[in-house]
Parts: C-alpha cells; sequence; structure tokens
C-alpha cells in the first residue's frame, strides 16, 4: 500500500466517522419534540419540559457549529502537512526522540486546547449560564485550564517518555513493557485518584455526624459493606448539576457524594444511590470493567507494535523522517474503527450493569426512592427523555431514564 493510498484511507476514517456522528445526532434531535412517555409524565411540568426542549436544541445546534469547525480544521491540518510543519519545529529543540515526541504532542494538545477554549467559554458562561447551570467563575475556569495543562504534561509526558524509552529499548516486546507500565498506573490511579488529583480541583470533606451519616452507615452494615469514607465534595463550585461516584478499593474505597445532590434529594433518595453505587462493587463491576480495560490496552498496544515502525505510517501524514510520535498518530486514526467497536461493546455491558446495580439497590434498600431521585436529577439538569435508540446504542453508558424507571418497577 502506497503512503498516498493510507492517506487517503485515514481522511475517509475521519470524515466518514464525522458523518455517522452528525447523522446520530440529526436523529436524536428529531426526538425533542416527542411526547413525554408517560411512566415519566411527573418529571417535568408543561414549562419545565418547554426549557428543557430548549437546552436540548441549543445544545445539540452549539454542538454541530463546533463539530463542523473541528473536523475542518483537522482536515486543513491533514492537507497541509501540519504534521511535517510541528514535526520540524520539534526537532530543533534536540535530537533525542523522546523530548522531540513530548514536544511534538506538547504543541499539538496545547494548540488544539486553545482553538477549543473559545467554545468551550461560550458553552460554560454563555448556554449553561443561560439555564442556571453555571456556577464556575472565571478565575476558576482560567486556573483549571493552566492545572489541566500542568497535569497533562506531568502524567502524559511521563507515561509517553516511558513507552517511547521501552520502543527503543525493547524492540518488538516494548508493547509488553507499555502495557505492564500503563496497566500498573490504571490501578495506581484508581486506588489514589481521589486523593492525589480530584484536591487540586476541588475540596472533599468527610460528611459531617448526623441524619443522612447513620443511614448510610446503617444500610452500609446490613449489606456488609466495610465503609469508613464518605465524602462531600463542592460540585457546586462549578455547576448545579448533581452527582455521586465510588472509587477506589480495599482500604481505598470511597463513596463521594456532590454537594448539589445533598441539596437536592431527600436522605432516602441519596442512600437509594448510594445503595445503587455499592451495587457495582459488590456485584465486582469495578473489577470486571478494570479487567477489560486492561484487555483492550494491551490488545491496542499489541496491535500498534506491528505498524508504528511502519515508514509508511509517517510518510502517509507527509512526514519523510520515520517515527514513533507520527506512527502513533497514524495508527490513532486507522485504529477508530476498532476503537468504536469496542466502545460500543463497553457502553453495552455499561448499561447491564447499571441494570444490575439498580436491581441491587431496589433488593437491599427500596426502588421507590431510587425511581424518585433518578426523576430529580433527570429534571435538574433539564435531561433529554425521548434519547433516538439508536443513539442510546451509540454513546449511552447508562441505560435511558425509562429503561430505567421500567426495570425497577418489574
Amino acid at each position: 500500500m502506497t503512503s498516498q493510498t493510507l492517506f487517503y484511507i485515514i481522511i475517509g476514517i475521519l470524515v466518514v466517522n464525522f458523518v455517522i456522528d452528525k447523522i446520530l445526532d440529526l436523529l436524536n434531535a428529531r426526538r425533542f419534540q416527542d411526547s413525554v412517555p408517560p411512566e415519566l409524565k411527573d418529571v417535568y411540568d408543561n414549562s419545565e419540559y418547554e426549557r428543557s426542549q430548549l437546552y436540548k436544541r441549543e445544545k445539540y445546534h452549539f454542538g454541530r457549529l463546533t463539530g463542523t469547525i473541528s473536523i475542518v480544521a483537522t482536515l486543513l491540518f491533514f492537507f497541509f502537512d501540519g504534521f511535517a510543519l510541528v514535526d520540524g519545529i520539534a526537532r530543533t529543540y534536540s535530537d533525542n526522540n523522546i523530548i522531540i515526541a513530548i514536544v511534538f504532542f506538547g504543541i499539538i494538545m496545547l494548540a488544539s486546547d486553545l482553538l477549543g477554549t473559545p467554545f468551550y467559554y461560550y458553552s460554560t458562561f454563555v448556554i449553561e449560564e443561560k439555564y442556571g447551570f453555571n456556577k464556575t467563575t472565571r478565575k476558576t475556569f482560567i486556573f483549571d485550564k493552566f492545572k489541566g495543562w500542568l497535569i497533562g504534561a506531568i502524567i502524559g509526558g511521563g507515561l509517553l517518555a516511558i513507552i517511547i524509552w521501552f520502543y527503543e529499548s525493547t524492540g518488538v516486546y516494548f508493547w509488553l513493557y507499555a502495557w505492564g507500565i500503563v496497566t500498573v498506573f490504571s490501578v495506581f490511579m484508581n486506588l489514589f485518584y481521589a486523593r492525589l488529583i480530584v484536591p487540586l480541583f476541588n475540596k472533599q470533606t468527610p460528611l459531617a455526624d448526623g441524619s443522612l451519616r447513620r443511614q448510610i452507615e446503617k444500610y452500609a452494615s446490613k449489606v456488609g459493606f466495610n465503609l469508613k469514607n464518605i465524602f462531600v465534595i463542592d460540585g457546586s463550585k462549578r455547576s448545579t448539576k448533581a452527582n455521586a461516584y465510588f472509587s477506589g478499593f480495599g482500604r481505598e474505597k470511597r463513596i463521594t457524594l456532590y454537594d448539589t445532590l445533598i441539596n437536592d434529594l431527600e436522605e432516602d433518595e441519596i442512600v437509594a444511590v448510594l445503595a445503587h453505587e455499592v451495587g457495582h462493587y459488590k456485584l465486582r463491576h469495578i473489577i470486571y470493567n478494570m479487567v477489560a480495560t486492561v484487555i483492550t490496552t494491551g490488545f491496542t498496544f499489541w496491535l500498534l507494535s506491528l505498524f508504528v515502525g511502519n515508514a509508511t505510517l509517517s510518510e502517509a501524514l507527509g512526514v519523510s523522517q520515520p517515527s514513533f510520535h507520527i506512527g502513533l498518530i497514524a495508527f490513532g486514526v486507522l485504529y477508530t474503527p476498532i476503537s468504536e467497536i469496542t466502545g460500543l461493546f463497553m457502553n453495552y455491558i455499561s448499561r447491564k450493569f447499571e441494570f444490575q446495580a439498580d436491581d441491587y439497590a431496589k433488593t437491599t434498600y427500596a426502588a421507590s426512592p431510587l425511581i424518585s431521585a433518578l426523576k430529580k436529577l433527570s429534571k435538574n439538569s433539564l435531561s433529554n427523555l425521548t434519547p433516538h435508540p439508536a443513539y442510546v446504542f451509540m454513546y449511552y453508558s447508562h441505560p435511558t431514564l425509562l429503561k430505567r424507571f421500567q426495570n425497577l418497577m418489574k
């Protein structure tokens, strides 16, 4: 296969992926006007439902605009040898392949983020502000950006440097070493993300003694769940939208509740949401997801090891001197169809796990408070109650509210 043929295959993948995304977005948008299912009539009143439709429509049109600008900019970058330009700049800094790769990806990531920042700013301070969701200050917005860049440089640059070092030192077996280090890093982050990364962006405080904590501890004791770490995070610092999540395992496991969740829900509803999260742990969903991620990562690195050294990959992107970082870019695009398939499978499994966690909460606590909690959370975030089935199949990691309601009412 010639480099020119490979170039057009890469462009074809980018365009087809964009077209599929936009078709699914359009199908989903056409469902915005659908009537609310009878089971969910109590989620919105008429004025609230109209407001949710306006929000969804505005997000859709803005997403269509930003998506079009993004694909046009990407295609221009490919057609006008943008990678060769950046590669040439990176090579002026060093002859060391690791440093060249770090500078190369640093320039691309920083430029991409800077180009996207005005759109993210508009989404946050215009659209989200208009519908009462945004609580982010401009100071927080700016500091979040700088902290994100710093973390990306340290973690992303560090992992990239190690992987390239393995590539140059171990030859064809580099994928095994790369797989190993990424797996160790993933487990480490799962254990300590809440301790190391979250505090850089949010304040976490132990849930105070009181009725809610007693109810949570009573439930945890009932199901034999050793829970000492219950934290409240100041999600209201950035948004009114609520959430709760489970992280870590062993002695590092913890439940984190957004302060907005505590403000929006009754105590029995919060315990029901927590019971759902405990269900994920008890049913070993966290372990299954981690194993699936490790296997997928290993397969990806193995496949990468077969192609990354091929000079045709670099030539396809207009770069005459073969390198790991250019090969990685080309491989990343070529791998897109496979990642889409694995993503569909993972979303399907995730939706199954959500049903199972709901069933666990229903069996060990109660269905009605979980139903009312899910309805309130959907209402408060102006969620789409009538998404298109194809859109759900492609993108949703959680079942729709209607499907969860029907499952809980069985």
